[in-house]
This record gives C-alpha cells, structure tokens and sequence, in this order.
C-alpha cells in the first residue's frame, strides 16, 4: 500500500527549514523512527524521522529546497506492519530526531504547559460575538478617521484577540500585543502579524537600522561584490539580536583576579579529565552565575510589558554562546544550581560539540535564564554583549593578562580577568548590577568556595 509521508510540526514557532541532505533513495527500505530528511531551521539542523516502515517509491524534495509542515516528502510502499497514521496523526519531528508517540486523544488531553492557559476551543478562534464587537470598532474608528476626530483606544491586553502562541512570540520580541494591528477576521492577530509590526517598527525613523528604511547603494560601482544569501541560523540570529537590541542596554565592566582560580584548575583539572569533562573557565563561571542568581533572582526574569509585569522564574538554566562555522548558537545546561561543577564540565562538552557537528535540538537552546559569552580565547580586554531576550543579563568574558597589583605595601604579578556584564535597565538598576557583578569577581578570587 502506497503511503505518503508529509513533514511534521518541526517545533514552536518553526515555519519552514530548507533540506540539506535527503538520507533515503528511491528503493530504500526504511523503519520507523529512521531519519529521512536532514533540515536546516531557524534555530538548528534537526533529523526527520519516518513514521512508517516499507519501501520508498518515491522521492519529491531535494537538497536546496525549502519545505513546510503537512508538505509531502515521499511516498513508501508500506509493509504489513508499518502503516503510517494519516497525516493528521503525524508525530511531531523533535530536533534531536525523536518522536512523540501520543496518540491524538493524549495529545487533547495534554495539561497546558507552565504559563500557557489551556488551548480550548474558545481561545482558538474569537467568539462571534467578539468579532462583531470588533467589527463595529473598527467602522466607528473609520468614521472617527474621516471627521478627524480620535479612534477609540485599544483595550486590555487580555482582550486582544490572539492565540496564547502569538502572545508568547510577541512577549519574546519585547512587542505589546495591544500595539500590533490584526489581518485576521475581526482584528485578530496572528504570528506575520507581529513579524510585521516589528519590521516596520524598525525600519521607522529613529529606529537605528542603518539601511533598514530603503536599499542600500549599488556598491558594484566601486568595484566587484558578491551577495551570498544569509542561511537560516544567520538570518534567524539577525532578526532576534536586532530585536533584542530594543532593550536599554547598559554594560557594566569589571576585572577579577583569578590567579588562585588557575591554580584551583590546575589542581582539580585532571579530576574532572578523568571524568570525560575538562575544567574551563566557562564551567566555572556557569556554577558561579548560578549562585549569583539565587542571591540576586532578578537577573533570572523577563520583562512582560505587555502585562506590565516581570516574570521571576525560579529555576537556573544557563545558557553558553558556542562560536560555530554555521553561526552563533546557544546551548543550555539545566539546573547548573544543583550541578557539580564535574557534571557542568562534562555537560559543557558535550553540547559544545553537538553545536559544532549541528547536532543540537531545538530543546537544547531552549529555556535559559541568564547567558554567558566567552571571548578570552580569541582575544579582546572588553566588550558589549547584546542580551538574549528574553532574558535580562548576560555575562562576557574577554582574555586575562598579567597585571601589577598592589598589595601590602608592593606591587606583585596577578592574572587578571576582564569581565562584562549587559543588562536590561527597565528590570535591572545599576547598583544591583555592580553587586552582581562583584559577587562574581569574588567567587571567582575564592574557588575553594564551591565543590568539584
């Protein structure tokens, strides 16, 4: 029997990916759960896996193309056993290749998850008695428009009409839903909606995108160019830096002495080897940004100004940006707090290199309150990192060097550590964040203060 296999739900808010390897051919015999398709999306290169098991009689993407979900990929010439389930049934492709094999009526039946009021069939769609309400608004403020006079002023947030999945991908770009003008039947807002308001948002004056109000000049009149197309993780990190940039960015400087820091590491390293992790700075500072968030919780929330409120969450994933030939991606270690720095070690590892080999899910860059950025590596004193909305804070690390300190009476040789703290003014004062900050610097001066 011939069944045709369409592309799943790739992830929240994952509209499309372009396919860069199909890893089947016509002839094939493939099982369920086997990898079909190897996609590139906004937010990382995800395997897709069958759901049927039989033969493949037909092949209709290739490599370059850009595919959506419900899009027929091939067709397999299913066996006894592996019949796929309608395409509605479908099960939703994880990045990582995983399937969630729930059937429909559990998928119903699936408790909201945590901040997300229940999907009923009410929140779907506007009431009709909503719409006409909506409808009259908008004919009043038309004529109000024709005689001059002022339109009726948006209500509550909580009377927009829009999806909790739009609300949250609004709150995620920093935009208040009451601001964005609905397409949909009666006013409703949907995700292009939002997509659109920021763009004219920022391609409006003082929006500081240089080159974002018209085209830029022909530059092949002062000699050769090349455009090359930005890819998906490219164009994705454009668009949400640009966005987080809207934030009052303030960056605090400061400098720890991490001389005993390196002997701590010299000391403790070659536990941590044997482990199969290896004792970085970056592990340390995860640890130690961690216990900085329980003594100052507010570099762990987000600012909800759409409700006018900031939401506190009591939980400590930290996120660590991975310089990659792909791009900058963000991979999370979850509940650093409770972690060892040995298990923080071996972790940070693991992830990185997922990153490198574009082996990370979409769930591994997901969830993270606080993100750390090291450059020392490569080199710098200091620098400005841009804050990962939606969160509030984010750490950099620049080069140590050698440094004159003066001590008792003399100068004496200390290994220096710049460091670089962005944060969010409209959640974050300054004060809070120099202690912030020297919090870290001293837990950094007394490593002995945490356990390995």
């Amino acid at each position: 029997m011939a069944v045709e296999f369409t592309l799943p739900e790739l992830g929240e808010n994952v509209e499309k990916g372009d396919v860069v390897r199909v890893l089947v051919a016509v002839g094939d015999v493939v099982g369920k759960d086997q990898p079909l398709l190897e996609l590139e999306t906004d937010k990382a290169t995800i395997e897709v896996p069958s759901n049927v098991s039989g033969t493949v009689t037909e092949i209709r993407v290739k490599a370059g193309d850009k595919v959506s979900p419900g899009q027929s990929v091939l067709l397999v010439d299913a066996d006894g056993d592996g019949g796929a389930a309608p395409a509605r049934d479908a099960p939703k492709a994880e990045a990582g290749g995983q399937t969630e094999g729930a059937p429909p009526e559990a998928a119903k039946a699936a408790p909201p998850r945590r901040g997300e009021a229940p999907k009923d069939a009410a929140q779907k769609e506007p009431t009709a008695a909503r719409q006409d309400e909506s409808r009259e608004r908008d004919k009043a403020d038309n004529s109000r428009q024709a005689a001059g006079e002022p339109t009726t002023p948006p209500g509550p947030a909580s009377e927009v009409p829009a999806a909790p999945s739009v609300r949250r991908y609004a709150r995620e770009l920093g935009v208040a839903i009451g601001d964005v003008p609905g397409t949909g039947p009666g006013g409703r807002i949907g995700q292009d909606d939002v997509k659109g308001h920021v763009r004219n948002v920022l391609a409006g004056p003082g929006s500081g995108m240089r080159g974002a109000a018209g085209p830029l000049p022909d530059f092949s009149r002062w000699g050769e160019v090349e455009a090359r197309p930005m890819s998906n993780i490219r164009r994705k990190t454009a668009q949400h830096l640009t966005a987080a940039w809207q934030a009052p960015h303030v960056t605090q400087h400061e400098k720890a002495d991490i001389t005993a820091l390196e002997a701590f590491r010299t000391a403790y390293g070659e536990r941590v080897e044997k482990a199969g992790g290896k004792l970085t700075v970056t592990a340390i500072f995860i640890k130690i940004a961690a216990l900085a968030i329980d003594r100052f919780p507010q570099f762990a929330s987000s600012a909800d100004m759409a409700n006018e409120a900031i939401v506190y969450k009591h939980y400590r994933h930290i996120g660590v940006a991975v310089d990659t030939p792909n791009g900058l991606l963000v991979p999370v270690i979850r509940d650093a707090d409770r972690k060892t720095l040995t298990e923080i070690a071996v972790e940070l590892g693991e992830v990185s290199q997922k990153a490198r080999d574009r082996k990370l899910s979409l769930d591994d860059m997901s969830g993270g309150v606080f993100s750390i950025s090291n450059l020392g590596g490569i080199g710098g004193s200091h620098f400005t990192p841009i804050i990962n909305q939606p969160e509030v804070a984010i750490l950099g690390v620049s080069r140590s060097t050698i440094e004159p300190v003066w001590r008792d009476g003399e100068f004496v040789p200390r290994e220096m550590l710049p460091l670089s703290l962005s944060y969010d003014h409209r959640v974050i004062d300054g004060a809070d964040a120099a202690r912030f900050i020297r919090f870290i610097a001293e837990a950094v001066e007394r490593p002995l203060s945490m356990y390995v």
